[in-house]
Order: structure tokens, then C-alpha cells, then sequence
């Protein structure tokens, strides 16, 4: 057999003998075998192995970290007091103490010897008071402005006037003049019965004076004809003028009965007075009005801000805030589960930045029902939907001129709770 002979690969081509280190002859190279190239072993175990080393080392970090912020062990403690670093990225609140602020939020207001702290806003006695459109302003502009910011006025002192007025003006004045032609009417009315009341009279006396002759005449003829010195004719005549004087009279009479009693009874002074009390009630509608083109002070007190110009309309934020600044109040809201601790009369502490000393005062009022709290800190860890107590704070004389000049600022209150004097 030929040593030769070159063995065929599967698709019929001559191999090289394996054999032989070196020939000659040029020959293929053994190809592949048909389907896909396998993978490359050394990719295909890198990743597998960074899952199983890198992620387990990634997690180990991040807990270590995190285990480190919030038990802060005795080295990384040092450390910050070393640096006078602050755990928690920087921010204002340490993250041990956020957790401690959350766990204790409904429990903030507890400190050392049982005082009671909340947060509050300082408002003038009774509150603020946003003057708005007089009722029926309609769609009415301000016209002019009587007051400015820090104004102090009188109750019902007017502070604003509207650009109605002229109209109500002109309606008060058209009142009066009707009431003026009534008034006139009346008079009228009155002189009418009094003279028809003496034309009454009179025609009563003429009758009667009539009736007097008919009767002396008939008198005197019934007498002649009783003598026969006279006919029957002029007897019936007497007669008859007798009759009709004595009828005269008695209508008359009649006439002159409905002008007796009070003169204000009669139909045409009644109508005539009931047309003037009609439009004396027109002059008095007018004239309240004419109150819808002013704005008053509801109470006395303070002008703390002016919302509108000249001009404008009023919107929901009022024509102006007013406030009683004489003695100044802080409102403050005590979480629910602490407002057993709290009564009328304790002293109170009021502390803000805005003061350079401390303000005092005593709780003059506790509120009669649950709400949501409206005064929250800066704090991101703060809860902004705790269920809390108004109490109202007034702040004693030293402590109200201060006061004064920063309605609705933000302030803490302490509260020694239990110790009313």
C-alpha cells in the first residue's frame, strides 16, 4: 500500500498524513465541523464570575454603609467628632436623629420636666379680619382708598370707598323728591277735607235756614186756610216747600257727618298719608344702598395689609386685613395626644428668631375639636398630616409690643403644662 495515500476528509478532499511532519505537497487543513463556532471559553465565564463576586461585594458595601449611618459603631462616632462631620449627605438633620423624629413625632411636643412644645403663628386678638364687599357690591371697583398698611381706625370708620356712589347717591336724591311731592300730596289732602268739611256746614245752616221759612210759611198759610182766605192749591204748595227744605236739611247733615272725627281718618288724608310712608320707606332703602358704597372698619384695630388698588375689584383675597394689635395672641397646635397635659391658665414660653429675647404669656383658650395641622417646620422628616389642638396664647403687656409688627410669623411654644398659676 502507497505510503503516500492521503486519507479524503468528509467532502472528499485529501487530508495530510498525520504521519508526516513535512512533505511537499500542499495540502488542506482540517476545516471545522458544520453548525455554529463554539463559544470562546475565557468570555463566557467572565461574567458568571463577576455575579458571583462583584454583586455579593457590592450589597456587602451598601449594608455596611447603611449599617454604619444608623448604628454609627464607636470608631465611625469618633470620626465624626473628630471631622465634626454630620451623617446623612449634609443635610440640616442627621439621619439617626430624622428616625428619632419620625418614631417621636406625635410625642415632639415632650420635653425635660413634662413641658409641652408645639408650633404656632402669632395673630392679633381674635384673629385676622379680611374686610370684603359690602353684601349686594355687585360688580363694583375700588374708587378710592381711604387707609394704608399700619393705619389704625376706629369701628365702623369708613376705609374704602366703591365707584357705585354716584348711582346710589342719585337714587337716595330721586327718594327724597318723591317723598317731598307725597309730603305735599298730604297737605293737599288735609286742606281739601277742611274745606269741604266748612262747605258742609255752611250748606247745613242755609238748609236749616230754608227749612225754618218753609215752616213759617206753611204755618201761616194753613192758618188762612183755615179761615178760607186761601186755596187749597197754596196750602199744597207750602207743603211741599216745607217738605223738600226739611230734606235738605237732613242731606245735608249727611254730608257734613263724613268729615267729623280725626282729620287723619278721612279717605283722602289715609291715602295720602300711606303714599308718603311709602315713599319715606323708598328714602330709607335708598339710603342703606347708599352703604353699599362704603367699606368700614368692622372693628377697631390695625390695617396689617391693603390687597387691592385703586380701581381694581376685589377677589377672594379681600380689600384689606385688619387686626386688634392692642394684645397679641399665638396660636398654637398641641398634638391630640398631648393636650391632656395642657390647661387654661398655664404659662407659656414663646420662642422665634425673629426676637432677640424670650416672649411670655399664659394659655387663654383650648379648642373643642380635632384638626389637621396647618403649621409645620422645615424639617423633611416633620409629619405634615398630624391630627392636633388650637390653643390660644396671650401673650402678656411686655411681650405684645414686639409682637406686634410680625402677624402670622412662625413660633415654638412652650408650655409648663399643669403648672397654672
Amino acid at each position: 500500500m502507497n505510503a503516500d495515500v492521503k486519507t479524503n476528509d468528509p467532502i472528499g478532499l485529501p487530508l495530510e498524513d498525520p504521519g508526516k511532519s513535512n512533505g511537499s505537497s500542499t495540502t488542506r487543513k482540517p476545516l471545522p465541523p458544520f453548525g455554529p463556532a463554539p463559544p470562546q471559553k475565557g468570555r463566557r465565564g467572565f461574567i458568571p464570575r463577576f455575579l458571583r463576586t462583584g454583586v455579593p461585594l457590592l450589597l456587602a458595601f451598601l449594608l455596611g454603609g447603611v449599617a454604619g449611618l444608623y448604628f454609627q459603631p464607636p470608631g465611625l462616632q469618633q470620626v465624626f467628632r473628630v471631622t465634626g462631620l454630620t451623617p446623612g449627605g449634609g443635610t440640616d438633620t442627621p439621619i439617626a436623629q430624622a428616625i428619632d423624629t419620625v418614631r417621636a413625632q406625635e410625642e415632639v411636643a415632650v420635653v425635660a420636666n413634662g413641658d409641652v412644645v408645639a408650633l404656632g403663628r402669632i395673630i392679633p386678638r381674635d384673629d385676622v379680619v379680611t374686610l370684603a364687599l359690602p353684601f349686594g357690591a355687585g360688580d363694583t371697583r375700588i374708587d378710592d382708598l381711604l387707609v394704608r398698611a399700619g393705619d389704625t381706625v376706629e369701628a365702623g370708620e369708613v376705609v374704602a370707598v366703591l365707584d357705585n356712589k354716584i348711582a346710589l347717591e342719585n337714587a337716595v336724591a330721586t327718594a327724597r323728591a318723591s317723598v317731598d311731592v307725597q309730603r305735599a300730596a298730604l297737605i293737599q289732602a288735609r286742606a281739601s277735607v277742611e274745606a269741604n268739611r266748612e262747605e258742609a256746614r255752611a250748606s247745613l245752616q242755609r238748609a236749616e235756614a230754608t227749612e225754618r221759612a218753609a215752616l213759617a210759611t206753611l204755618e201761616r198759610t194753613r192758618d188762612l186756610f183755615d179761615r178760607g182766605t186761601t186755596t187749597r192749591s197754596a196750602l199744597d204748595d207750602a207743603e211741599a216747600r216745607a217738605e223738600e227744605a226739611t230734606r235738605d236739611v237732613e242731606r245735608s247733615r249727611v254730608t257734613l257727618s263724613r268729615y267729623t272725627g280725626p282729620e287723619d281718618d278721612q279717605p283722602d288724608v289715609a291715602l295720602a298719608r300711606a303714599n308718603l310712608a311709602a315713599a319715606e320707606a323708598e328714602v330709607r332703602r335708598a339710603e342703606s344702598d347708599l352703604e353699599k358704597a362704603f367699606v368700614r372698619a368692622p372693628i377697631a384695630g390695625t390695617v396689617l395689609d391693603v390687597n387691592v388698588q385703586v380701581g381694581e375689584r376685589p377677589d377672594g383675597n379681600g380689600i384689606l386685613d385688619l387686626g386688634n394689635t392692642e394684645v397679641m395672641t399665638v396660636e398654637a397646635e398641641v398634638y391630640q395626644t398631648l393636650i391632656g397635659r395642657v390647661a387654661v391658665g398655664d404659662p407659656v414660653t414663646v420662642i422665634a428668631d425673629a426676637f432677640d429675647r424670650e416672649l411670655a404669656g399664659t394659655v387663654s383658650a383650648i379648642g373643642l375639636e380635632i384638626g389637621r395641622q396647618t403649621i409645620t417646620s422645615d424639617d423633611p422628616a416633620a409629619n405634615t398630616d398630624a391630627r392636633v389642638v388650637d390653643v390660644i396664647v396671650t401673650l402678656d403687656a411686655e411681650s405684645t409690643p414686639p409682637a406686634r409688627r410680625f402677624t402670622n410669623l412662625e413660633v415654638v411654644v412652650r408650655i409648663d403644662a399643669g403648672r397654672q398659676e
